[in-house]
């Protein structure tokens, strides 16, 4: 599994994710189609130019869902139970077709599960960063990981 069992994480660590995703106008377009969001910023060019943006924005949501894929390979790939939660999302700096995101992201608490022995929850801050460098989407999630299984 490419995934980080809870024994392998630590308050503090931040994994940097080496893989970048471009954002293109069909992955905005099919996003905003499949979700019904009839949002002009995001779907009606000449709407968007009138805006202090002057040309569409990504959708917050997709943003959001990519920022949490990029860092799944790296971080949760079949060692999480279920996610838990999605706190505090701000999305600082838009992001544009065309754009490239980068996440990082840093391990803010941990605790044993109660109710489940086998896991524990992780609390990860994801920073998604365009290729400029700028914030343009935060997340902090809380998720049930898995404990390294004995042989």
């Amino acid at each position: 599994m490419g995934g980080k069992y809870f024994d392998d994480l630590e308050v503090g660590m931040v994994i940097r994710h080496e893989v970048g995703r471009t954002i293109t106008e069909m992955d905005d377009v099919l996003f905003n189609s499949l979700t019904m969001n009839t949002q002009p910023l995001h779907i009606n060019e000449d709407f968007a130019r009138k805006t202090r943006f002057g040309r569409r924005i990504v959708n917050g949501v997709l943003s959001l869902g990519m920022v949490v894929g990029i860092s799944s390979s790296d971080l949760t790939a079949g060692t999480i139970i279920a996610n838990l939660g999605y706190e505090r999302v701000s999305h600082p700096h838009p992001l544009f077709h065309g754009d490239t995101l980068y996440v990082e992201t840093e391990v803010i608490a941990k605790r044993d599960s109660a109710s489940h022995p086998e896991a524990g929850l992780i609390t990860l801050r994801h920073i998604g960063r365009n290729q400029d460098g700028q914030v343009c989407v935060e997340v902090t999630r809380t998720a049930l990981f898995l404990r390294r299984p004995t042989p």
